[in-house]
């Protein structure tokens, strides 16, 4: 394909298969569109700079307050009027892809539906317009509401404290090994500060050991894809603080030598932190503070809910045992003994020995909302059928197509199913490739090449609120491409995809030289003859 001076791929080259150029390419239509599917530019290319889509008088007699800070050049930015605008973003909506349109499979990312009961709670006016300056006296309902959410957060977890200001699922995660670090500190053990962290961990859960002052000691899997315990049992020593593990780990496994692992980091003298990411596969069958977990975090997004991430808003609250309770951050709410709630903000006012503030409110009072409805609406019997459903679905998905692709482990799974790329072997076809071959088919596609203990890794979280037909479509997709690439039929991975609005772009070029700013494009000015 050709790309234009913005770095965005223009018309299908010429040796695109004719086939493929007449179904997918834009060069089919004189317009750019494929019927209903508008083609659309960037709203720099769409507007011009020398109008405004808003036509207002020059004000008379104005006398600036700005003291000499008025913009001195052009704003820069197109104008185009309110149709022409309207039309632009609505147009570039339909290029997203979203639960709503269909199955979203990324592993390790819970894309899950979203009820709408939620949405219409949290946009009640008592929660919605709630403000976090307003008087204690105004906001009791808030606080009960809060106060609701830390009760099923602790009893579902079976842990005695909880931390809800954290922001989201690192933010918790900061919390929980601050809550570490104070509790060493105040035990005079500040010299423990190595903290082991299986390979098998999510990403993130390094770089928050980091980020906490303490040093990361990798952990390697052994051949099922869980911690390797005589390596586990060979790192502990006198300046160990604790473990930071993930189960389910993102292996999509639950790690079987769990209460061991415990055991043995407790007599270390270390604590155990547990990335609760994945407690959507656990919640209501299994309670983290059975397991010996002293700290973990916990994704409201990937268990409860509430609308995921991409930059906000977010929320991970943090729940903690009664050896880190008192370290707790605030604010947090309490019944004050005459009926009411209050809100404890300062550190002097608060039991215990709280490490800090971790933000300048408490929370997200929308995820907090919804959250709840969810745990209410559910009941404790319904979360645990959202477990059970979760690990249904993900082993539906394996099960059905282990005889066309390879799992990365023997074995049944829990909430996501695992597959590596030995299936391609000597078919010409990437991992790569094979996700992109989805998006024709109508398909984000799963998580690629993550985990990276795995080769060419394609990791697949269907969640509990999947159908049985919406999974054997989805199934069928796959089974399909997979036999297709077995079969020979390359030419169709390599050039998808093709019914895509953004065809295949040079990745690596993208990656190094990523084009982020619209430049307006300057005349060449060609020499005479």
């Amino acid at each position: 394909m050709g790309m234009n001076t913005q770095g965005r791929p223009t018309r299908m080259a010429g040796n695109i298969a004719p086939d493929n150029l007449a179904t997918g390419g834009y060069a089919d239509t004189i317009s750019g569109s494929r019927g209903l599917d508008q083609a659309e530019a960037l709203i720099f290319e769409r507007g011009a700079m020398d109008r405004c889509g808003v036509d207002l008088p020059e004000p008379k007699g104005l006398k600036t307050r700005l003291g000499g800070q008025e913009r001195k050049g052009e704003i820069g930015l197109p104008g185009l009027a309110e149709p022409e605008t309207m039309r632009h973003y609505v147009r570039l909506s339909r290029k997203n892809y979203a639960i709503d349109l269909g199955l979203y499979p990324l592993g390790s990312c819970t894309m899950k539906h979203n009820p709408r009961l939620n949405e219409k709670v949290a946009r009640m006016p008592g929660f919605a317009d709630v403000h976090p300056l307003q008087p204690a006296s105004t906001v009791q309902g808030a606080y009960q509401l809060m106060g609701e959410l830390s009760h099923w957060l602790m009893t579902l977890t079976n842990m005695p404290a909880v931390a809800l200001s954290p922001k989201a699922g690192a933010h918790g995660e900061f919390c929980g090994m601050m809550a570490i670090r104070a509790r060493l500190d105040a035990d005079g053990e500040s010299n423990r500060r190595r903290v082991l962290v299986p390979e098998s961990a999510h990403g993130t859960n390094p770089a928050t050991a980091v980020q906490c002052g303490f040093t990361v000691d990798e952990i390697p899997a052994d051949k099922t894809g869980r911690v390797d315990m005589e390596a586990f049992k060979a790192k502990l020593g006198d300046d160990v603080a604790g473990i930071m593990l993930t189960n389910p780990n993102t292996c999509g496994l639950f790690e079987r030598d769990i209460r061991e692992i415990a055991d043995l980091i407790h007599e270390a003298g270390g604590y155990f932190y547990c990335d609760g990411a994945n407690f959507n596969a656990i919640v209501g069958r299994v309670r983290p503070g059975d397991l010996g977990v002293d700290a973990m975090h916990i994704n409201l997004h990937k268990t409860f809910s509430t609308p995921h991430g991409g930059g906000g808003p977010g929320s991970g609250p943090t729940v903690l045992s009664e050896a880190l309770a008192p370290y707790a951050p605030v604010p947090y709410v309490v019944e004050n003994g005459k009926g009411g709630w209050e809100l404890v903000e300062h550190m002097d006012d608060a039991e215990g020995d709280p490490f800090g503030r971790m933000a300048a409110f408490h929370g997200q009072m929308g995820m907090f909302t919804r959250a709840l409805t969810y745990m209410m609406s559910h009941g404790s019997d319904g979360l645990k059928q959202v477990a059970e459903d979760a690990v249904l679905n993900a082993n539906y998905i394996q099960a059905r197509l282990s005889h066309v692709m390879t799992a990365a482990f023997e074995g049944t799974c829990m909430h996501e199913a695992l597959f590596d790329d030995r299936f391609l072997k000597d078919t010409g076809v990437t991992t790569l490739d094979f996700a992109k071959a989805m998006i024709d088919e109508g398909y984000h596609p799963m998580t690629m090449y993550f985990p990276l203990v795995v080769h060419g890794a394609m990791l697949i979280e269907p969640t509990e609120t999947e159908s049985m037909s919406g999974l054997d479509r989805f199934i069928d997709v796959l089974e399909a491409l997979a036999t297709a690439a077995k079969e020979g039929d390359t030419d169709r991975f390599l050039a998808a995809p093709v019914h895509a609005p953004t065809k295949r772009l040079d990745e690596t070029r993208a990656a190094r030289q990523p084009v982020l700013r619209w430049t307006a494009p300057t005349d060449t000015v060609e020499a005479a003859e």
